[in-house]
């Protein structure tokens, strides 16, 4: 059971665990979970840590786009983010990329859940670990994470 399963059953939010064999060649981590597990690409989500050098937080955007920087340096208020580094963003979340969850990260970091995770009764994130995606809805999500807010944050 990973960090994230025991932070979900500590708080008693409903999910479902979802497993694949992960291909060690494929580094499109998202989509393989979408292809493997047969899912709508659209409602499953990566995590994405971005900093500005000070502090560090997580976005949270579709497998299918791609994170717009300044729409999440305003959902944060800061003036400009980028992406942190994979090694850093291990080291904060207790995670390896590629299966970093946004729920029982080793340092609560404020968070930011596209907009467009509303329109899904649940969605899928990672469980933990490379192979593992979890499902669960949109507002548990919310709650799990830490200072977790929605936002407009893909590209259009």
């Amino acid at each position: 059971m990973t960090p994230a399963c025991k932070r979900l059953k500590q708080q008693n939010i409903p999910y479902s665990i979802h497993e694949y064999e992960h291909d060690t060649h494929c580094t499109n981590f998202g989509m393989e979970a979408a292809e493997k597990l047969n899912l709508n690409p659209n409602q499953v989500f990566k995590t994405l840590l971005v900093t500005d050098d000070k502090s560090t937080f997580v976005a949270i955007v579709p497998v299918t786009s791609t994170l717009n920087l300044k729409k999440v340096s305003n959902a944060f208020k800061v003036k400009k983010l980028h992406m942190a580094d994979p090694k850093n963003a291990e080291r904060l979340t207790g995670y390896l990329v590629g299966g970093i969850s946004p729920i029982g990260q080793k340092k609560g970091l404020a968070t930011c859940i596209d907009d467009s995770a509303k329109e899904f009764n649940r969605i899928y994130v990672s469980g933990g670990k490379r192979g593992l995606d979890i499902g669960l809805a949109p507002q548990d999500l919310l709650g799990a994470c830490h200072k977790a807010i929605f936002a407009s944050i893909k590209e259009d």
